[in-house]
């Protein structure tokens, strides 16, 4: 059974130097407050894995940072692994300006495939995607094969010490269903870290959730925040 607690407490169990992955794309499907209450303690020197870095402040749905936005724009990131960054110019500003924030851009559904591989045990991920591109430096990229006569790269599993992830009901036994397209990486992220803390919009009784609209088993939660 996962432990039911604040946000505030939440945010302490992560510590400078850890590796967090956050849900979402575009901040939908993120744990929005916690974001923002991690943003506030001053942990530092962070690997972010994530789709994308949020909205920035003055941009997005609240004209103030939005998701992963929030630990950017604190410079709390050492290091981002994400697929898309091009809607957060923090980003850019801290890596080619300010030389602060390393970036690692991964192709989306690789990385998605990455995180799985991981939750799953598996050992890599071959697919075609970035071959004869920058994909091949990648520090994920464990190599190149050849099968039937097409190439192939062969990615690293992706893992994380935190999967912070937000959805839209949690039951008091975990167990999480994301409405509409808020499931996106937080399916595969809460199989892939040591610690996995949710952030739903609602907590509801053990049964208000049909079995088969669970998406995230609670077996797999250590954490829900209210």
């Amino acid at each position: 059974m996962p432990k039911f607690t604040t946000i505030d407490e939440a945010v302490k169990l992560i510590k400078d130097g850890d590796t967090i992955m956050i849900g979402g794309f575009l901040g939908c499907g993120s744990p929005l407050k916690f974001c923002e209450a991690l943003s506030k303690t001053g942990v530092k020197d962070l690997t972010l894995i994530c789709n994308d870095g949020g909205f920035p402040e003055g941009a997005g749905p609240t004209g103030q940072n939005y998701g992963a936005a929030w630990l950017i724009a604190n410079h709390q990131i050492k290091k981002i692994v994400a697929t898309h960054v091009g809607i957060n110019p923090n980003i850019a500003k801290q890596n080619f300006d300010e030389k602060t924030l390393e970036v690692c851009l991964i192709p989306q559904g690789s990385l998605a495939e990455m995180i799985r591989a991981d939750g799953n045990g598996l050992g890599g991920v071959l697919t075609p995607t970035g071959v004869g591109t920058l994909v091949e430096d990648s520090p994920y990229c464990l190599g190149k094969q050849t099968i039937n006569g097409r190439d192939y790269l062969l990615m690293a599993p992706v893992h994380a010490d935190f999967a912070l992830i937000g959805c839209t009901k949690t039951d008091k036994a975990g167990n999480c269903w994301y409405g509409g397209t808020t499931s996106n990486f937080n399916i595969v992220m809460a199989t892939a870290a040591d610690t996995v803390i949710v952030e739903p919009d609602e907590i509801v009784e053990v049964g208000e959730i049909a079995p088969e609209d669970v998406r995230t088993f609670g077996m797999l939660v250590d954490y829900v925040v209210k």
